[in-house]
């Protein structure tokens, strides 16, 4: 019996483990088909040539995309929304998740349906944009930033997760003369590190590949993001890349199987959206599943 027991564990483990593998294979598979095609010879990938391993090794696609007009600019814009967004936005959300923990809140039943409603209603994109112009948020970077400082579901995670935290921890605090500013940013964010990590990812990667709010209120080409921008040379490869490969012959420096392609461009392009998130991702990890674990219970 316990020889049994022993080989039906052996097998699960075999079967769980070679699942997750084959899983873990299949989602990072279509990241590595796209790599290996951005520094492989750019005709043979052109024509369907790359499929397991690079060919024919280069990295001019990076280095001619990333010297493209305006990307620098438009990284930087990128970059500052995505860290500035992310810190308010898990500042806000905390704070207000623990102030809907407090009794004493003045009507805080009520305030804490209204944040909820708006998960489930929004005007839509017509009177946004009427509101967004009327507050002189269009071509202002804090467009990008004001209408994410507070989300209802981070809202709701974090209340539960401050609500399974001991009260007593709070009321020595209090006890001891300590405010709510005090308790929160002393004893509770350092408690609920792992769901604010949680939100700091939820919120980095939205922020990070959002692009229609560019699309709606920018005009001014110094405040267009990175995806945005990559976006238009996305839709705009096949030119582009005759654009580059004139200049590559201007300049002398022809070379017929790294010439870019459209194919080559739109690999490139998508690589460089994808790879900073990827990088981000694996440093939030150990926190993620615990936070949302977590926040979860009595949702």
């Amino acid at each position: 019996m316990h020889t049994q027991r022993r080989l039906g564990d052996f097998l699960f483990h075999i079967c769980n483990y070679g699942f997750f593998t084959l899983f873990t294979l299949l989602c990072l598979f279509p990241f590595y088909y796209l790599f290996i095609n951005t520094i492989s010879s750019n005709d043979l990938s052109a024509r369907g040539l790359v499929t397991l391993y690079p060919k024919m090794i280069h990295f001019d696609n990076y280095i001619q995309v990333l010297q493209l007009k305006g990307l620098a600019q438009a990284a930087l814009v990128s970059g500052g929304r995505t860290i500035i967004g992310t810190l308010l936005t898990v500042a806000a959300s905390a704070f207000l998740g623990y102030l809907f923990t407090k009794r004493k809140m003045w009507a805080r039943s009520f305030w804490y349906r209204f944040v909820i409603i708006t998960m489930y209603f929004n005007a839509g994109i017509i009177p946004w944009y009427i509101i967004m112009m009327k507050l002189n948020m269009t071509n202002n970077f804090w467009a990008y930033i004001l209408p994410a400082v507070v989300s209802p579901f981070y809202v709701i995670l974090v209340k539960t997760f401050v609500e399974s935290i001991p009260d007593v921890l709070e009321e020595s605090a209090e006890m001891d003369g300590a405010g709510y500013i005090v308790i929160f940013s002393k004893i509770i964010m350092p408690l609920i590190t792992p769901i604010a990590a949680t939100i700091a990812i939820f919120s980095a990667v939205s922020q990070w590949n959002s692009f229609i709010d560019t699309v709606f209120l920018m005009t001014n080409s110094k405040l267009f993001t990175l995806q945005f921008v990559l976006y238009k040379y996305l839709n705009e490869s096949t030119s582009l890349a005759a654009i580059i490969r004139n200049s590559q012959g201007a300049v002398g420096n022809i070379d017929l199987t790294n010439q870019q392609t459209a194919t080559s461009i739109r690999t490139t392009v998508s690589m460089i959206v994808v790879l900073p998130i990827l990088f981000v991702y694996p440093f939030f990890q150990r926190y993620f599943v615990k936070g949302i674990m977590i926040g979860a219970v009595k949702g």
